[in-house]
């Protein structure tokens, strides 16, 4: 792998907000751009399932079909400077958005596998969400 690209920090998406609810920490950036170029543009959904379900899934763009309940909760683009954008679109159902109203999403990728759906199972690491809670001041 390459020198790690910085953090990535999603576009604002969510009506009346103006404060991100989502990053990539360094290793997925890194992650997201050798999947690009593998699988070519890519979302993600995060459900609020069991096992599997509770770590966002990546896809290929348009592969995992969202419904008008689901939140789109950020626009991340894995480009490297100065490149044509590579934006991954971060879906949440709107069961989990409400759940996780307050909080503030990272996602990382760490050794192990997961679902055998989403794109990076074959590498054997996986996706995670890291979360923290959100501030907000009146």
């Amino acid at each position: 792998m390459s020198t790690l690209p910085t953090v990535v920090i999603a576009t604002v998406t969510v009506p009346g907000e103006t404060v991100p609810r989502v990053e990539l920490a360094p290793i997925a950036v890194e992650t997201l751009r050798e999947l690009w170029d593998e699988h070519g543009p890519l979302m993600f959904h995060q459900s609020g399932g069991c096992c599997d379900g509770s770590s966002p899934m990546c896809f290929p763009a348009g592969e995992f079909i969202t419904s008008d309940r689901d939140v789109l909760l950020g626009r991340l683009d894995v480009a490297v400077a100065g490149a044509t954008p590579r934006v991954v679109d971060f879906w949440i159902s709107a069961e989990q958005f409400e759940y996780w109203s307050h909080t503030y999403l990272t996602v990382d990728v760490v050794p192990g596998r997961g679902s055998g759906f989403s794109v990076e199972a074959p590498r054997g690491v996986r996706f995670m969400i890291r979360s923290r809670l959100m501030v907000t001041f009146a």
